[in-house]
């Protein structure tokens, strides 16, 4: 089924507007930053490796379709889409590179992880543009719905200091422009069924990627064959408040043919998280 053009349904009182912001990692970044726990610190450092890649190619596939675009507040939502992922894309180029610094990881080796995904989709002739499209609505999901958990302090206990600003930052700005891509695939006519099998095949992979790259870290730290590296990683994807089974609603929201981003409105979580963090970004 084609969903018809519909226009952005983004809410009138939420900005998409990029803040400049500038963080100071350097300490943070050369410890077990995530609850002291290495497995959290792999795949939080693991998701920060991808998203200077992952952001270009998300910014990419919505430029393709934006002249198909004809309402004015789309419009303008999509260039607030483009400048805060680009502000994500420089704010984790600098958190890699110091990353990789203090903890000796080859960071062309890591990114080349993600790297390598996105060049053989975009070489592939089978795949077309409203796939990748489709594979940034469904990633954009997930951003989403990660934001939302991490705001709320389900994922981690505690998490202060400039880390904490750039992570609470990201996840801010994510809510903010989380239904962009999803209200562009649908001006452009893109399809209930491509939406759900694209969404299927890119959570597995991103998966995979990301504990790909998290396994690297830790085998790199010694920590990858430990007891308690078992242990995290077996709490953090299976408990009832583990990572997977605290997204696992918003994965089968998105299955809902009739489903949007907003349908789970957090204005109130946004207004919280602005108002905390407006001196951290008066201060940048």
């Amino acid at each position: 089924m084609t969903v018809l053009p519909t226009p952005s349904r983004t809410p009138e009182n939420v900005s998409i507007s990029a803040r400049k912001v500038n963080f100071q990692l350097e300490q943070a970044l050369a410890t077990d930053w995530a609850d002291n726990d290495p497995v959290l610190t792999a795949i939080f450092n693991a998701m920060s490796i991808s998203f200077p890649s992952g952001e270009k190619n998300f910014i990419d596939s919505v430029r393709a379709y934006e002249g198909r675009i004809s309402d004015e507040k789309l419009l303008k939502d999509i260039k607030g889409f483009y400048k805060q992922e680009g502000m994500h894309s420089r704010e984790h180029r600098k958190y890699n590179k110091i990353l990789c610094e203090q903890r000796g990881y080859n960071l062309q080796k890591l990114e080349s992880i993600y790297l390598r995904r996105i060049e053989k989709a975009k070489k592939d002739p089978r795949i077309t543009n409203q796939m990748l499209l489709a594979s940034t609505v469904a990633v954009e999901h997930f951003t989403a719905s990660f934001g939302e958990t991490f705001l709320e302090g389900r994922i981690l206990k505690q998490i202060d200091g400039p880390i904490g600003d750039l992570w609470r930052w990201h996840a801010l700005e994510e809510l903010e422009h989380k239904s962009v891509a999803f209200d562009v695939y649908n001006q452009i006519g893109g399809s209930y069924n491509l939406r759900k099998t694209i969404m299927r095949i890119s959570m597995v992979r991103l998966l995979k990627d990301f504990l790909t790259v998290a396994f690297m870290m830790l085998y790199h730290d010694k920590q990858l064959w430990k007891w308690r590296t078992f242990k995290s990683l077996t709490k953090l994807l299976f408990i009832k408040d583990g990572f997977l089974r605290l997204h696992a609603t918003a994965y089968k929201d998105f299955f809902r043919e009739d489903f949007h981003p907003w349908d789970s409105d957090n204005r109130a979580l946004l207004e919280y998280w602005q108002e905390k963090l407006e001196p951290v970004m008066a201060a940048a």
